[in-house]
This record gives C-alpha cells, sequence and structure tokens, in this order.
C-alpha cells in the first residue's frame, strides 16, 4: 500500500524490513499499522508521526523555507546534532529523516552501545558504501553519554562520509560532545513545545482508532485538555501519557463512553518535576536568569529563578556564590552594603541549609535586585589588570618603598612620604604609582554619588600639585606606612 511521505503526498511503497534503504526506520513505522501489536507500547511511541505535517512544533527548524526543511525536501541530509529537553521530538524526527533519505539507517544508544557496537556500525557502513555506493544514517540517541574516547571513534568516518551521523541529546552539544564531531554537522535546537502543539497531539490521538485511543471513545473536557497541555511544560511524551493513563484507568459510563474531566486530568498527571540538571544548560542557564534579572532590578524575576532552583535541590552555596559575585560586580560601591548582605546569607545558609537558607537568601536577593547598579568596581580592576598585562612595569616610587628594614633609609626608601592623617581632611596630594593613570571611574548611582564627588576634588588636588611641581611634598612622616 502507498506510503504518505514526509510532506503529506503520495509515494511508493516503503522499504522491507532489512533492505537497505531505511530499514529499522520501515521496521518502526510499519508497527503503527497493526493495532493489536501496537497497543503494548505507551501511547507516546504509537503516535510517532509518519509525515512532516503531523509532526508537532519546531517551526524555527522545519517551517516553509527553514534550513532543515530545505534539507529534507532535497534529500541532502548531512550529519546533525539535534538537542533539545525531553519529550520535544528528537527521535521522532531523526525517523523522520530515516523514511525521508534513501540510506540505511542504523540507531545506537549512548546508555547501552558500547565502542564494540560503534566499530561494528561502522565497519558494515563502510562495507555497504564500498560494495553499494549507499552511505548510512547513524542515529545515535543520548550521544552526550559516549565519553569522549567514544565520540572519537565515530569522526574519521563522519568526516569521510561513510556515515552520516544524527546525534540526539538533552545537553548542549557545545560542552557535551567533541568539538570536532559539533564542527563537522549542523546543530539544531529543539524547543519546548507550546501548548496548542500539546493540544494538537492529544487531540490526534483520541481521534486515531489504530495507533491512538480512538477505539476508547474517550470524551476530554476543554478543562481537561488545558490542564494536561500546561502541565506537561512542552513535554510531549508527558502529555501523551498522562492522557492514555486518564483513559485507561476512568471506568466508562453506562453509554460506554470515557470521560476526563479536570479531576482526573489533576489526579493522572503528576506535576512536572523542574528541567534542571545539575552539570547541564539548565543549571547554567537558570543561574544566568537569576544574576540577570538581579542585574535588570527585577526582583520578581530574580525571586522565581530562585524559586526553581530551590525547587531543584541546588546547593545554596551555588546560589551565595553568585550573589557574592554580583553584589561586588553589579552593585559595588553604589551600595555597599548588598556585599555585606550577600555574605550574610552565604554564612547563614552555610549555618541552617535548606528548608530555611531559602530566607536570608530570598533577603538578599531582593536587596541586590533594588539596589542602585553601578560596574564601575569591575570596569576598574579589569582594567588595572589590562595595564599590567600589556603596559610597561611601573616601578614602586622611592617613597612609598618599605622603610622600616636596617638600611632603608640609606637608599632613600620612604623618603619625602606624606602621612595622610597629619593633613587636613586626611588627604594630601602626593603621587602614588610613578604615571598618571585612570582606572576607577565613579558613577553618580547611591552611595558612589559621594565617592565620585570626594575623588573629584582629590583628583584635582593631585593634577594642580603636579602642574606646581609638588607631585610629592618633601617633609616629615616618612618612617609611617
Amino acid at each position: 500500500m502507498a506510503q504518505p511521505d514526509l510532506f503529506g503526498n503520495q509515494r511508493g511503497p516503503m522499504p522491507e524490513p532489512g533492505s537497505d534503504s531505511g530499514s529499522n526506520a520501515a521496521e518502526v513505522i510499519k508497527g503503527d499499522d497493526t493495532p493489536s501489536g501496537m497497543r503494548a507500547a505507551p501511547l507516546a511511541a504509537r503516535m510517532r508521526p509518519r509525515t512532516l505535517e503531523e509532526y508537532a512544533g519546531q517551526r524555527h527548524i522545519l517551517g516553509p523555507g527553514q534550513l532543515l526543511r530545505r534539507a529534507l525536501e532535497a534529500d541532502r541530509i548531512q550529519s546533525l546534532i539535534l538537542f533539545g529537553p525531553p519529550g520535544t521530538g528528537k527521535t521522532s524526527l531523526a525517523q523522520l529523516i530515516a523514511l525521508r533519505t534513501r540510506v540505511r539507517f542504523e540507531r545506537l544508544n549512548g546508555v547501552e552501545a558500547t565502542v564494540a557496537d560503534l566499530r561494528r556500525v561502522l565497519q558494515g557502513a563502510s562495507n555497504r558504501l564500498q560494495n553499494t555506493g549507499k552511505p548510512t544514517l547513524l542515529f545515535i540517541d543520548e550521544i552526550h553519554r559516549f565519553n569522549r574516547a567514544q565520540q572519537d571513534v565515530l569522526l574519521p568516518d563522519v568526516e569521510s562520509g561513510v556515515v552520516r551521523l544524527i546525534g540526539a541529546t538533552t545537553h548542549n552539544p557545545f560542552f557535551f560532545v567533541n568539538s570536532p564531531l559539533v564542527s563537522r554537522s549542523q546543530v539544531f535546537e529543539l524547543r519546548p513545545l507550546e501548548e496548542t502543539d500539546l493540544r494538537e497531539l492529544m487531540q490526534r490521538a483520541l481521534a486515531d482508532p489504530e495507533r491512538g485511543l480512538g477505539y476508547l471513545k474517550v470524551d476530554l473536557s476543554e478543562e481537561a485538555l488545558a490542564h494536561l497541555a500546561r502541565v506537561s511544560d512542552g513535554d510531549g511524551r508527558k502529555a501523551l501519557n498522562s492522557l492514555e493513563i486518564a483513559a485507561l484507568t476512568t471506568a466508562p459510563g453506562e453509554d460506554g463512553r470515557i470521560r476526563i474531566d479536570l479531576a482526573v486530568a489533576e489526579q493522572c498527571i503528576q506535576k512536572k518535576a523542574v528541567v534542571y540538571d545539575g552539570d547541564g544548560d539548565a543549571h547554567y542557564d537558570t543561574a544566568s536568569a537569576f544574576i540577570k534579572s538581579m542585574r535588570g532590578s527585577d526582583p520578581d524575576a530574580a525571586l522565581y529563578w530562585l524559586a526553581k532552583m530551590i525547587h531543584a535541590g541546588e546547593d545554596p552555596r551555588f546560589i551565595t556564590r553568585r550573589l557574592l559575585v554580583h553584589a561586588a560586580e553589579d552593585v559595588g560601591l553604589a551600595d555597599p552594603m548588598a556585599l555585606v548582605l550577600a555574605e550574610a546569607a552565604h554564612r547563614a545558609s552555610e549555618g541552617i541549609g535548606w528548608p530555611e537558607a531559602r530566607i536570608p537568601i530570598a533577603q538578599a536577593t531582593i536587596y541586590i535586585a533594588t539596589a542602585p547598579k553601578s560596574n564601575s568596581v569591575i570596569r576598574a580592576i579589569d582594567a588595572a589588570l589590562e595595564e599590567v598585562r600589556t603596559g610597561r612595569t611601573l616601578e614602586v616610587p622611592r617613597h612609598l618603598r618599605d622603610a622600616h628594614y636596617s638600611g632603608a633609609k640609606r637608599l632613600g626608601n620612604g623618603e619625602g612620604y606624606q602621612y595622610a592623617h597629619d593633613h587636613p581632611d586626611h588627604f594630601v596630594p602626593q603621587d602614588h604609582l610613578g604615571a598618571v593613570k585612570r582606572f576607577y571611574e565613579p558613577t553618580e548611582q547611591g552611595t558612589e554619588k559621594k565617592i565620585k564627588e570626594r575623588l573629584d576634588r582629590w583628583r584635582a588636588a593631585a593634577a594642580a600639585a603636579r602642574v606646581a611641581g609638588q607631585g610629592r611634598v618633601d617633609g616629615g612622616g616618612g618612617e609611617r606606612q
């Protein structure tokens, strides 16, 4: 029987299992036509898309005119790496590609496969290419599970074209996949599904009597549908499997129909765990959003990202270290108390731990987010470091050198040093660097405005002293440090 291709057009019979044209993919999809053999599989597996029109979401890469869509239409798929959260369609997309392209489809899983498995598949691909001229499409699910040595095994055959690689991962490939593999692959990020996509997925499953739940005569209320779509949090697998649980565990009414209302839906879908891996994108992206929300003076957003980290079980010390850095970098001298409060939250969280630590950490978060902002401190120290790295090394001026050891005075150390506290306003213009440099430029934010006023007066006095040739005034106090 003719099958529609990825784009809904009729095409010739699909390759039989065991042939060299997408054999494994054909085997997976052919099972969809046999309801009795499919219903043991979860609904999400049964409802994998057979055409691009059935594929949910990812319009930014598969919409009309988008790069991956064009490559599929032209059958010019090269090596790809697909990454995104669970349930966004990475495996389904790989299977659609396998159906579209006329090459051998092989599949491995990064959790189970060994180097021996890799070498077997790669050797078979090499033989096939030599004997038939057909390349092999190798799909590796959870490719981030391969260690560096395993990933290196792939590199020569990917580079030579013996295999076209499709790697799927929930982790950012730029951190978890070898750079040579990434550089030889097109990287596509899959995004969480929109609620409208999830609703369409579930409605399609309810209407499909062969692969879906159409044979059960399910009535799903609008409130229940909306709840499942919302709580699934962009995860298509979660939405479909929760719908199946609801349908299979709800007794039919006298008319034989299964009615799923909001109460049933709430029971059948647990609150989705926060997507937050301790060493991956979600970890660092959430911390980044936390910092940027405080920098942007948005306490509500900062508290949300803080709550997400707390809920996910983040180490409180990781959070408070971010507070310490942010208080110094982005608030700085505009409000010196920000660093004090961040340090207090850090110490308190070490002493009390979760859940009580959430209170001082939240207090510091709100204070920092609502404090006046200045990044003059980090700009000043970075400018000074750049000067040290790239500029001429400055000698310590003689009058600033240590004069406490025996013989120091014979060298002239400390001679002419002015002790600031002996002068009005505890300030005296003198050369402290041996050159005129400016690294710190205070802003007019918060407390720093007063610092700027004082510093402007002192710098003006120092400039006037230099003009008068009095950058260092001779006389007393030479032995004080």
